[in-house]
């Protein structure tokens, strides 16, 4: 699935791409809503589930230990 919300650079939404993935979370760690973010609601669907799955694998944070 490739996302382009700003127009030229369009990017592909992966749950290895965290660079990516932390643009769509807060601080708290909670994934952003869709009219925040202006994605599709088929874009929006992706990032979580690429979000949810690197949680999983450990390459994103359940929460940000850093604001606490």
């Amino acid at each position: 699935m490739i996302i382009s919300y700003i127009k030229p650079f369009s990017e592909i939404i992966d749950y290895k791409n965290i660079v990516l993935l932390r643009k769509f979370i807060n601080m708290q760690g909670k994934i952003l809503p869709r009219r925040v973010t202006k994605v599709t609601a088929k874009q929006h669907r992706f990032i979580s589930k690429s979000i949810k799955r690197s949680r999983f694998l450990g390459l994103l944070p359940f929460i940000n230990k850093e604001s606490y």
